[in-house]
């Protein structure tokens, strides 16, 4: 009799665990061991690595860029396992993809992830199964990552904030359009900008815009309308300068982005745009690669894999940056 209560009480025991891994949405089973970690120091020929790749979204120039870095660098290195996950903007889907990549066994993740702080899980998740993580242009807020890749996002703000108070002087009155938020690059680029317009220009007006170029449009007409005597607009990221193009229609504002995109950059060049503050979004994901190269070649690899930035304007403010 003890015996069969025992088992029904064993019996309970695994329904509850069971059903608690399932509410968690977490998978029930996996194709690792899960009480052995693989080896993330072990060494690997390149022929024989396999790339996982969860980008933000794909439905921007700048990481379609970032995603041709990757692939041709891959394929130059004689890379053969590669898959590239759209995370489409969506921090659910994204977590799904890099799950998904996990249970693919990859030996690396390169990630750009859609929010900084609701890729944590998922970043401990791998770190738990052994594979490295490499963040690229954003980075995570949690977890362990071998080498995030990207520009200086502090510093390019700072470089926006210093062109804005050269073009417009002293105490003018601009507005901000920020990016996605919990996404690093956002916070940092803001922090950059707010930082240096400190007793030089008056924010009057900081919205999100998602780094989306419809987005910026529509945001951009409410700030112009709400302001009419606005003298400049600094949008994070291109899109969203492209967008306050749009709004803006001609007006006497200064609108500086940052990425350095070919619209953006083919914008400052019609004067449509004043400035970007340029990254070279091809050159990171080429870096990315390189840095899971050196990583399985045993060498050691930079916490911080730095890309340039450089300041393109129109030629109308050519003078300004002497």
């Amino acid at each position: 009799m003890l015996k069969k209560k025992s088992s029904i009480i064993s019996l309970g025991l695994v329904i509850v665990i069971l059903l608690s891994l399932f509410i968690s949405g977490k998978p029930l089973l996996t194709l690792r061991n899960p009480w052995v970690a693989a080896d993330q120091n072990k060494k690997i020929n390149a022929k024989d690595i396999k790339i996982g790749v969860s980008l933000s979204t794909m439905n921007n120039p700048f990481f379609i860029s970032v995603a041709d870095g990757i692939k041709a660098e891959a394929k130059n290195q004689g890379v053969k396992g590669l898959i590239i996950d759209d995370g489409k903007n969506d921090t659910s889907k994204q977590s799904n993809d890099i799950e998904d990549l996990i249970q693919q066994q990859v030996d690396v993740l390169i990630i750009n992830p859609v929010d900084s702080d609701a890729v944590t899980p998922e970043v401990k998740e791998a770190n738990q199964a052994g594979i490295p993580v490499i963040t690229i242009d954003r980075s995570s807020t949690g977890g362990k990552v071998l080498s995030l890749v990207s520009s200086d996002s502090v510093l390019a703000g700072k470089m926006a904030a210093d062109f804005m108070f050269k073009a417009v002087g002293q105490n003018a009155k601009v507005a901000e359009l920020q990016g996605t938020p919990g996404a690093s690059a956002a916070r940092d680029r803001g922090k950059g900008f707010e930082e240096a317009s400190k007793g030089k220009l008056n924010i009057v007006a900081k919205q999100t815009a998602n780094f989306d170029r419809s987005q910026g449009l529509s945001v951009a007409e409410n700030i112009i309308q709400g302001h009419t005597d606005l003298k400049g607009i600094f949008a994070q990221n291109d899109e969203m300068a492209l967008g306050t193009a749009q709004a803006v229609n001609g007006n006497n504002i200064v609108i500086i982005g940052i990425d350095g995109e070919a619209d953006g950059l083919a914008a400052v060049k019609s004067g449509k745009m004043s400035a970007t503050v340029a990254q070279h979004p091809e050159e990171m994901g080429k870096l990315a690669v390189q840095t899971v190269i050196k990583h399985f070649k045993g060498k050691k690899v930079a916490k911080w894999t730095k890309s340039p930035v450089a300041l393109v304007v129109n030629d109308k403010y050519k003078n300004l940056i002497k």
